[in-house]
């Protein structure tokens, strides 16, 4: 069996090969003076494919010399293999791998995967296949399914059999995975060296229950040979023919997969006739005004994908009543058929991205009653109440066995007050839109009036929910108050946008707060447009609280004054993204009542190093901003949102940011200063982009005493600073030393009082004079427009 793709395959000298086998099975293999010699043998025989060389040696890691012995025997005595591109050394190398996992079951997803196609494979489509095959039998749950299959996927990625695929699941959440099944999982996919597949495929060849992966070309032909009559899994690759034969006489076939350019290519009712053990089978990207006749032949059929099919008349699936798992993602299906009634053995129902599902007669879904999973995003969004002629949500609660839900729900008076939620383990549940999914239980409320529509169980999934969003939400001053029984302890991300009633995020008076804390694994807060808002949190928040915050976004809040008491912000250790954008009213960030409250617990001297691991802090559209922290001008009003006690700088010398690495400030009318003269040990340090824009007032950029707290800076750009006279300023440094040395970028542009740079006698000089103090080795960019131009006209 030939390869239909031609791998570029790298190989490693001797002594590289030896250092990676080393690296990969431990030092034992330096140290033990036995196993030593083998080892290198063992190396040897893998011919410098690093595939190979990873492979062995993490099947051998911690072995007995017993066990390397037997291994080397067994890769110098393999048999010539006729897979090109892949040397019979290295096959040899990858089969003994693969004879040497521990359990069938693992041994069998080896092989599943190797069938499946080039390219990352979502593990969504793993578990759809492993279920109808009856890899994961004797496992109760769908949650255990999946646990599973995690389980095994680590056990051949730890094996070297899979690559691993963590260093991309974030480019793959964008692009591919949808299921909540696998969304809060490391892999979200599996990934096998394209060597791997081939070998993997090789050996599934030679059982005498083969797999097979062949061409359309001769298909009739091949249909009467031994092989066809024996094997049990078939993914046939469409690109010539127009129509599939008659049928295929399989006996044991157990999977057949279909893959063809053409999505029209006629599939003859008698097909399947000759497939009565079928299993699984997945026609996915077809086009079907009818379904084939002679599926309702197929009485084992266990998983069913039409996932992207053009779809007509469906209602012969009611007769596979064995059937677990049903896929129509991204089909366009209209109607659900009454048939689907009869499917009381399904577990898994996937109706993502239907989006022209318009249809669900009643009493479909309570009456399937074995129902674990039922996800439909971007879906059917036509509920209706009871006793209508379509789905109502009340079905739902028919499902004692449902744990994971997705669904959208366009409005909040469709919810029955006796929605049933206790079983749910997971769940994407979106009143409005949907709006994406980053955590297995996320609830997302568009337009809902608290204290009409949130009944006692959808606050029980409130205080289980890992993300929450609310938009437009209604008839509360709060967003989240725990006097009901909700602590949050499992959320992780908060937005609340568009809700002008709500005037504080956060009742934290309440006791609970103050003895269990808040929040403790939020990661992420975003507020936005809340045109009432006037607090954060009102009232006191215990130290450990928001100890994982990593982003805070707050936009458009007018009323804000400003955004953290100093007892707030010192809690907020991991804190990695800061953004303050377009809030009328705010006079500063960090806010505390009185001096004193800096030198509090002992510490002497600054006690705002708040962040320690804050990158990124961008000021936007701040009219008001004065400073990022200061006292608290406090008058007769208790309340602490009072104007802001002016400061020299915005940065003042009690503020360290020690890991900041881009800072942005644009359009603060009030910024006159940015640095104060003394900034606290290694504060600003890592900063390496500095951008300002918008800043009428501000003078200077960066002062004489601060220029070597900038070493790391990359790229400055400053623009639209009316008063700027100077970008660097440059007394009383040293000649010698070198200004700026990494600086890649730098731009400057509408600055009509640029004096470019003012060295120690106060004298001008032009532009080749800035670059001449200036290490420009790295200078990649350097732009300047709109500036005064009088120093030059005076050389």
């Amino acid at each position: 069996m030939g390869t239909q793709i031609c791998f570029p395959v790298e190989y490693l000298p001797l002594e590289e090969a030896w250092s990676l086998f080393k690296k990969t099975a431990g030092d034992s293999v330096e140290e033990n003076l036995e196993l030593r010699p083998i080892a290198i043998q063992v190396v040897k025989e893998c011919e410098g494919l690093p595939i190979a060389i990873v492979t062995i040696a993490k099947a051998l890691k911690d072995e007995t010399v017993a066990v390397w012995k037997n291994a080397l025997e067994q890769l110098r005595s393999c048999a010539p293999t006729n897979i090109r591109a892949v040397g019979k050394k290295v096959y040899s190398c990858l089969e003994w791998s693969y004879t040497h996992l521990k359990g069938d079951d693992v041994k069998s997803l080896f092989l599943l995967c190797g069938m499946l196609g080039y390219g990352d494979i979502s593990l969504d489509l793993v578990l759809q296949y492993g279920m109808g095959l009856d890899l994961f039998d004797r496992i109760d749950s769908l949650e255990q399914v999946r646990n599973r299959l995690l389980a095994l996927v680590e056990n051949l990625e730890a094996s070297g059999l899979l690559l691993d695929s963590h260093e991309d699941t974030h480019k793959f959440d964008e692009e591919i995975a949808l299921s909540s099944l696998f969304v809060d999982a490391d892999n979200k996919f599996v990934r096998m060296h394209g060597v791997v597949r081939e070998v993997a495929r090789a050996i599934a060849s030679k059982d005498p229950h083969p797999f097979v992966v062949r061409e359309d070309v001769g298909l009739e032909e091949w249909s009467e040979t031994d092989e066809s009559k024996s094997c049990t899994f078939i993914s046939l690759n469409c690109k010539v023919v127009r129509e599939l034969p008659r049928g295929l006489v399989c006996p044991d076939l157990q999977s057949f997969l279909l893959h063809s350019n053409n999505p029209s290519v006629n599939i003859p009712n008698t097909f399947f006739e000759g497939m009565k053990k079928l299993k699984v089978l997945d026609l996915s990207d077809m086009h079907f005004t009818t379904l084939p006749s002679s599926l309702d032949s197929l009485a084992n059929l266990q998983t069913l994908r039409l996932a992207g099919c053009e779809l007509g008349d469906i209602a012969l699936i009611g007769k596979l009543t064995k059937l677990e798992v049903l896929s129509l993602m991204g089909s366009t299906i209209q109607k659900l058929p009454k048939e689907m009634m009869q499917l009381t053995n399904l577990r898994l129902l996937d109706l993502d991205d239907c989006e022209e599902l318009k249809v669900i007669p009643r009493n479909i879904l309570s009456s399937l009653s074995r129902l674990e999973c039922l996800s439909m995003i971007s879906s059917f969004t036509k509920w209706e109440v009871e006793g209508e002629s379509n789905a109502c949500l009340s079905e739902l609660n028919h499902l004692s066995y449902l744990t994971n839900l997705s669904i959208e729900i366009p409005d909040a008076k469709l919810l029955p007050r006796d929605f049933l939620f206790e079983n749910l383990t997971r769940y994407g549940i979106f009143i409005g839109s949907w709006r994406g999914l980053r955590t297995k239980r996320a609830l997302k409320l568009g337009k809902v009036n608290r204290s009409l529509h949130l009944g006692d169980e959808m606050s029980k999934l409130l205080e289980r929910s890992e993300e929450l969003e609310f938009e437009e939400l209604s008839g509360t001053k709060y967003v989240l108050h725990p006097s009901d029984r909700e602590s949050f302890l499992e959320l992780k991300h908060l937005l609340v946008g568009n809700s002008p009633e709500i005037q504080y995020i956060i009742d934290s008076k309440n006791q609970q707060f103050l003895q269990h804390g808040a929040f403790p694994l939020l990661e992420s807060l975003i507020l936005r447009t809340l045109e009432n808002l006037e607090e954060v949190w009102h009232g006191p928040i215990p130290m450990e609280s928001f100890g994982n915050l990593k982003t805070l976004n707050v936009d458009s809040c007018p009323k804000l004054k400003f955004l953290l008491l100093l007892s707030t912000a010192r809690g907020l250790s991991q804190l990695e993204e800061m953004t303050i954008e377009d809030c009328d009213a705010m006079q500063q960030i960090i806010a505390y009542e009185k001096e004193s409250e800096i030198k509090e617990d002992g510490h002497v001297g600054t006690n705002l190093q708040l962040f320690p691991k804050l990158r990124s802090l961008k000021l936007i559209y701040l009219p008001q901003l004065i400073n990022f922290s200061s006292e608290l001008q406090t008058t007769s009003s208790p309340s602490l949102s009072t104007n802001a006690r002016s400061e020299d700088s915005f940065f003042s010398h009690k503020v360290s940011f020690p890991k900041l690495e881009d800072l942005t400030l644009r359009h603060l009318p009030k910024l006159k200063d940015i640095w104060h003269h003394q900034l606290p040990f290694e504060s600003f340090s890592n900063l390496q982009i500095l951008r300002v824009y918008g800043c009428p007032c501000l003078l200077n950029l960066v002062p004489a005493p601060l220029i070597h707290s900038f070493q790391n800076l990359k790229e400055i750009d400053v623009q639209y600073c009316e008063l700027l006279e100077h970008v660097i300023v440059l007394q009383e440094i040293d000649e010698n030393v070198e200004i700026l040395p990494k600086l890649e970028t730098l731009k400057m542009e509408f600055l009509p009082r640029l004096r470019w740079i003012k060295d120690g006698n106060d004298s001008m000089k032009y532009f080749s004079s800035l670059l001449a103090v200036m290490n420009i080795q790295n200078l990649q960019q350097f732009r300047i427009r709109y500036c005064s131009m009088e120093d030059l006209r005076k050389m």
